[in-house]
């Protein structure tokens, strides 16, 4: 039964020097590495801004909603960060906009668009370090799960192209291969990751104890904090100083720069479905998928 064991670095993907090594690879020898599994987050943690905000980027390219949109809502996230508001209304707001935005779209050609856009503008910005991260554990025997609050669809994209075991996404209902506009429980957001998280656990036979969680985002501390071991990937203010607080291990993959200077969304705010392709997709859709 194949065993974890440490593994250890001299440099990172960005040439850092030996130290950074994923914290959770160093665990017990009586647990089996199929027991333990890690979990990153993908917004700024896997990649430099909003996966959602880059599919609507392609979307925009391919004239399924204007540039003007496109600009409307990186503005409505940009607010979102700097007012931190997320409270009930802003969420009953996220919600509608995922509604409109998923309605009617079949299937298939949201998992086609996915492939094309990722290749096109989110594998450039895959951040080289949390990939040599998450490769360790895969090379320790480990699964790895991005846990993120775009449509679960676009993860599992994401999760292929980077060879990782899947994805917990935000799920939509679908019927007779297209998308109703309701969504199958809550976006994938806050405690509802840690959920998601102890549900995967459970049905794979994962020991959560070993398990390791990485994100940059205070809004995922319920994921970080339901498994053994937590990393501050990218962090930003909140989740460096809850970190410190509690002996966290902190990655920054940033070249001098801070978080607010990324010329793209990044909010927790865009992450929701809600972000989406905000309701601006669904208003000013000028061709339908077919």
């Amino acid at each position: 039964m194949a065993r974890t064991r440490k593994v250890t670095v001299s440099t990172d993907a960005e040439g850092h020097t030996a130290g950074w090594a994923a914290t959770g690879l160093e665990t017990a020898a009586d647990v089996p590495a199929n027991r333990i599994a890690a979990f990153f987050d993908v917004d700024n943690t896997m990649m430099q801004g909003a996966s959602i905000y880059w599919f609507a980027r392609g979307l925009a390219a391919r004239n399924y909603f204007t540039t003007s949109d496109l600009a409307r809502f990186a503005w409505q996230q940009l607010r979102f960060r700097l007012l931190a508001t997320e409270n009930v209304g802003d969420m009953s707001t996220a919600k509608e906009a995922a509604l409109a935005f998923v309605e009617g779209w079949r299937v298939d050609d949201i998992e086609r668009l996915s492939e094309e856009i990722f290749d096109e503008l989110m594998a450039p910005r895959i951040w080289p370090g949390t990939r040599a991260l998450a490769q360790l554990h895969l090379d320790a025997g480990q699964r790895v799960w991005l846990v993120t609050a775009a449509p679960v669809e676009l993860g599992r994209v994401i999760a292929a192209r980077l060879g990782l075991t899947g994805a917990i996404g935000t799920v939509a209902e679908i019927r007779d291969g297209a998308y109703t506009g309701r969504l199958v429980g809550d976006l994938m957001h806050g405690p509802a990751k840690a959920d998601a998280v102890t549900q995967l656990a459970e049905v794979e036979g994962l020991d959560l104890a070993h398990c390791v969680a990485y994100s940059d985002s205070a809004n995922d501390l319920p994921m970080l904090s339901v498994v053994g071991r937590a990393v501050a990937i990218n962090p930003d203010a909140a989740l460096r100083r809850e970190a410190r607080q509690r002996g966290w291990a902190i990655r920054d993959f940033r070249t001098g720069r801070k978080a607010a200077k990324i010329a793209v969304p990044s909010t927790a705010a865009a992450g929701l479905l809600a972000g989406a392709v905000t309701a601006a997709v669904a208003i000013r859709r000028r061709r339908h998928i077919r």
